[in-house]
């Protein structure tokens, strides 16, 4: 009787062999490293020594540092981008004719401060994250773009909805302070405690819930409703 002998695989893995779970420890690593350190105070090896992997096995799989940090990046981007475009949809939809900038702004809102809310310690990193980025002006610009544009371009098609006849110029620079309000909220920096010596908490997303859609709200509304009036009233 003979038997075929198994044959066994030598060298490096697949790139398909690494175990979901291995992966998201590796990305959870460098999510906490980046999230504190930002992309250039983080090594690969503090990455791979937090992750209990190989220095080599990072380099494989991510090929340079730059690789790990976007595969972090878009990782949850991929989550909140989705829900958010579907929020934005179903109010949308259920809205009609009554569509409201407040309406929108919530919706757009509401999946991302849900999930600060949670608590989450790699959710609360990934918001840490997004602040940096949002920040930086030698790559943060073209990251923010190449993960988010699609979902707030969503928005803005929204918003027109919601304010026929808009500014196009006051329309993106009320975007614009809103995505420096949210980016504020999410990095949790703790100032707004000491400010008010503990009357209101970074962490309180609940109290946040309540009062961002309608205070970027009215910015929108004091910046774009009287342009639109005016480009309704030239035509």
């Amino acid at each position: 009787m003979s038997t075929k002998r198994r044959k066994v695989r030598r060298g490096r893995p697949l790139k398909t062999d690494a175990a979901p779970d291995m992966r998201e420890r590796i990305l959870d690593a460098a999510e906490d490293h980046f999230s504190r350190h930002g992309f250039w105070g983080v090594t690969v090896r503090e990455v791979a020594q937090e992750a209990k992997v190989d220095t080599a096995l990072l380099h494989y799989y991510f090929n340079t540092k730059r690789g790990l940090f976007d595969a972090v990046f878009e990782r949850r981007a991929e989550i909140i981008n989705e829900e958010r475009i579907e929020s934005i949809d179903a109010y949308v939809k259920s809205a009609g004719s009554a569509i409201t900038v407040e309406g929108v702004i919530d919706a757009f809102l509401q999946p991302i401060l849900q999930r600060a809310a949670t608590g989450d310690q790699r959710w609360h990193n990934y918001f840490a994250l997004i602040a940096q980025v949002n920040n930086t002006p030698a790559w943060g610009g073209e990251t923010m773009g190449r993960t988010f544009d699609n979902v707030i371009h969503h928005l803005i098609d929204a918003l027109r909805k919601a304010l026929p006849d808009v500014s196009e110029e006051e329309l993106y620079w009320s975007y614009h302070f809103l995505s420096g309000a949210l980016t504020l909220t999410l990095s949790q920096t703790g100032r707004i405690d000491r400010l008010s010596e503990g009357l209101c908490k970074s962490s309180d997303f609940e109290a946040i819930g309540r009062r961002m859609a309608p205070f970027i709200a009215s910015g929108f509304e004091r910046l774009c409703k009287p342009q639109a009036a005016k480009r309704k009233k030239a035509t």
